[in-house]
């Protein structure tokens, strides 16, 4: 994790006569080179080098943009930063998409300082969204490449100058676990499936006891035992025993329901005997994507120590081809004693999801289940890489999932369920088939879903297009994105905490 400490602005001072200060100063700039006091008065010496960089470079101070001045006459630094920061559009500024944007001119070598004054100047909240910005930005997975190009090193350590350093180092204390658990969320997305199989995935969601979360794995003989037949049924043809975690963490009263987040945690998936393409088939090592969410969630959750009791579920398997493996036209009987017909066993993600779900509504009697699945093709087809298809049975919950969506940036699409859709998952040989056939994949997925959770307010999150080799942006360049973490900690954040 990237180092942050944060000083107040009277810290950072312009070099003097015959100094230099090695590294790079970072500053933001708005419409008409418009800067805050603080940075005016510490960039005044070098005003005129400034305007003229300007000028050559058509550096207007829009967000997204920035203009890089070496060695500035009048400052002593090595190079000089300026960051666009006037919305585009009049739009709210994404301050957390600023400090990335602000991070990814720092240096590797030398000190990296951003001067975070801003033309309208930014409260505590502001500033260390800015800071998780910057944190995430930073967030490498190379620990394979035995071979690093110095060209690819990235600063280890900021400063930030603030204008209240205490105030903004305590709203830090509070994003700061946020910003762990994307990061874990993200490296779990991005080991290699010979390194994360099931029973690796469980060990690793156990050390979050280290925070007070309570961890419970229920092994191959339990789950045989409750009659998880479905999740056992995709697993079946894998030397790797599937495993399904129950994490807890109790933040909130005792008598308190708890809110339930479930994961997909198809550790590899080949397809099954249905098996994929063999054509960009590595990237099936993402499949577990909505369970890393999870985990990172409860991670992100205990290191606030969030006033709320939260149950995190994941089912974790392996999608194997082998003699044993589950066949189409093979018939299993789920936990909730429903029978599913197999059509294809590269649909494989719901039949983890469907005992997941049923086992946690059935032990914990939640306020409501959300599960988080890459799920189907369907739904980057319907919505590419720009939202997560959101399907449920509760208007409220929804709409609260929106609005944290748009208040993160981790925006999601509700799309329409209904009883016509129902009907194509009908089967003539069992209670239901596990795909409804090419139309309407992602609706027709959602609808199995349902089938699963009874009467408890449920949400369903497709997130093919999001969780993984999702595009670069100002926070994220790493292949696993994390996605859902921040979503769903300002959903319980916002509405369910105490």
């Amino acid at each position: 994790m990237l180092k942050i400490d944060f000083t107040p602005f009277s810290a950072v001072k312009a070099a003097g006569p015959g100094e230099r200060k090695s590294g790079v100063l970072i500053a933001f700039a708005g419409e008409g080179l418009k800067m805050g006091a603080a940075a005016e008065k510490l960039l005044a010496p070098a005003k005129s080098a400034i305007d003229r960089a300007a000028r050559a470079g058509k550096f207007k101070g829009a967000v997204g943009s920035s203009l890089d001045i070496l060695a500035p006459q009048g400052l002593g630094w090595d190079r000089l930063v300026l960051v666009g920061c006037s919305p585009k559009e009049k739009k709210p500024l994404d301050f957390a998409s600023l400090g990335g944007s602000a991070f990814a001119r720092a240096s590797g070598e030398g000190a990296s300082v951003v001067f975070f004054d801003l033309p309208e100047a930014a409260n505590a909240d502001q500033t260390a969204q800015a800071a998780l910005g910057a944190a995430l930005r930073a967030y490498k997975f190379d620990k394979y490449q035995t071979k690093k190009k110095d060209e690819n090193k990235t600063a280890s350590q900021l400063t930030m100058a603030v204008s209240e350093p205490a105030a903004v180092k305590k709203a830090y204390g509070v994003v700061g676990g946020l910003a762990e658990g994307v990061t874990l969320a993200r490296t779990l997305v991005n080991e290699p499936p010979n390194v994360l199989y099931p029973e690796e995935f469980a060990k690793r969601a156990q050390e979050l006891s280290k925070l007070g979360v309570e961890v419970e794995v229920l092994d191959k003989k339990t789950m045989t035992r409750l009659g998880m037949g479905a999740l056992l049924g995709v697993g079946q043809g894998s030397v790797r025993e599937s495993r399904l975690v129950v994490m807890r963490w109790n933040g909130g009263a005792k008598t308190e329901k708890p809110v339930a987040f479930i994961g997909k945690g198809v550790c590899f998936d080949t397809g099954g005997i249905s098996i994929k393409p063999a054509a960009s088939m590595e990237d099936m090592k993402g499949d577990m994507a909505g369970a890393a969410c999870v985990v990172g969630l409860m991670h992100s959750l205990a290191a606030r120590k969030a006033k709320a009791n939260v149950v995190g579920a994941i089912g974790l398997v392996e999608n194997m081809p082998d003699g044993g493996a589950q066949r189409p036209g093979d018939i299993v009987k789920s936990m909730s004693g429903q029978t599913i017909e197999i059509i294809n066993t590269d649909a494989e993600g719901r039949l983890v999801l469907a005992d997941v779900l049923w086992y946690v509504q059935d032990r914990f009697k939640p306020k409501f289940m959300i599960d988080l699945a890459t799920l189907t093709g369907a739904i980057l087809v319907a919505l590419g890489q720009e939202y997560a298809g959101l399907f449920s049975n509760d208007d409220d919950l929804s709409a609260r999932l929106k609005q944290a969506g748009e208040e993160t940036g981790e925006k999601v699409w509700r799309l329409p369920m209904g009883a016509v859709y129902d009907k194509m998952v009908d089967s003539k040989f069992a209670d239901m088939k596990n795909t409804g056939g090419r139309h309407a994949g992602s609706i027709t997925a959602a609808q199995f879903l349902q089938r699963f959770v009874n009467e408890t307010p449920w949400a369903h999150l497709d997130i093919a297009g999001t969780g993984m080799g999702s595009p670069a942006s100002d926070i994220n360049q790493s292949w696993g994105s994390g996605w859902g973490v921040r979503l769903l900690d300002r959903l319980v954040r916002d509405f369910y905490e105490k």
